[in-house]
């Protein structure tokens, strides 16, 4: 059975019969306005140039990959050209997004450590055209250890991505956004990446400790923008995981909110089985359920995120 209708329209208010005040209601209420809101955006606004974020938290299992991947597919839904890199030697971004990553196939290590060019290892995304993806593969776990006695080993991704994003624009097809997958620590791989990005997207889990951590993410940004990259700028947080049942979480996002203030998304990514599913089939939950209440929140959160970069189409 469906956790959800399969489309908006199938709603036309609060039932006829009981409480429309329950918790079941209102959530079905919530669901309805957000499906109503999401399918009225046909497509997002086009960004002034390419807009490079980094997606990282060194805290594990917050919604890093999860939050890469569904937001690259919104965009690409939405009519925009997304590129994702995947900078985790897991490759789980690779996975959901049904891209070949077993090992010895082409992708970040050889951009990083061999200097391959872009344009001979990224590959498109089946689902969604518009979506291409610089995969990971297993290969990645040791480029830690080569980056060391590299040459400008904290830029070799920035110099790679650059010169592809130009070579892209000269031919008339401009990446409107990147997305960058960090693992979860502060290593030399997500040192790359923020010498890369121009913008960081921390997602924050909506449980206990949820701000463990993320107090030296931010001083490590800070030391990388005063030494590395000057650009970079915490822009946007995501609450992930939430729970409206809970005081716990909506505690949680209440302390979120006043220590990042306008930083942080109005829309929460809420708990999902839909969510948990879909990488098991190799898709975003957009492909996989699009009217869940999971694929709508991610939509909706992307539609935010091009509204703080918009330009006329």
């Amino acid at each position: 059975m469906s956790e959800h209708p399969t489309s908006a329209a199938d709603f036309s208010g609060p039932p006829s019969v009981g409480d429309d005040s329950t918790p079941l209601a209102m959530a079905a209420r919530e669901h309805v306005d957000l499906a109503r809101r999401v399918t009225a955006t046909q497509e997002f606004a086009v960004p002034e140039q390419t807009r490079i974020f980094v997606v990282a938290n060194q805290k594990g299992g917050v919604g890093k990959t999860t939050t890469t991947v569904n937001i690259a597919a919104a965009l690409a839904l939405r009519g925009l050209r997304v590129l994702v890199i995947d900078l985790d030697p897991q490759g789980n971004a690779s996975t959901a997004l049904g891209v070949a990553h077993s090992e010895g196939t082409p992708g970040v290590y050889e951009a990083i450590i061999e200097g391959v060019d872009l344009d001979e290892l990224v590959q498109p995304c089946r689902e969604l055209p518009g979506l291409t993806v610089l995969p990971a593969s297993i290969d990645l776990a040791g480029a830690e250890i080569e980056l060391v006695s590299l040459v400008a080993r904290e830029s070799r991704l920035d110099r790679a991505l650059q010169s592809y994003l130009t070579e892209c624009a000269e031919h008339g097809d401009r990446i409107d956004y990147v997305l960058i997958d960090c693992p979860p620590s502060l290593g030399l791989l997500t040192i790359n990446a923020m010498v890369a990005g121009r913008e960081v997207l921390i997602p924050i889990q909506c449980e206990y400790y949820a701000l463990e951590g993320v107090g030296q993410l931010i001083r490590n940004i800070e030391l990388i923008r005063s030494h590395l990259n000057p650009s970079l700028d915490v822009s946007t947080i995501l609450l992930t995981m939430f729970d409206a049942r809970t005081k716990l979480s909506s505690g949680v996002a209440q302390e979120v909110r006043n220590h990042f203030a306008t930083k942080v998304l109005r829309t929460a990514i809420p708990r999902s089985v839909r969510i948990s599913e879909a990488p098991s089939y190799q898709q975003s939950v957009l492909t996989y359920d699009a009217m869940s209440s999971g694929a709508l929140s991610y939509l909706e959160a992307a539609r935010e995120i091009t509204e703080a970069g918009k330009a006329t189409r």
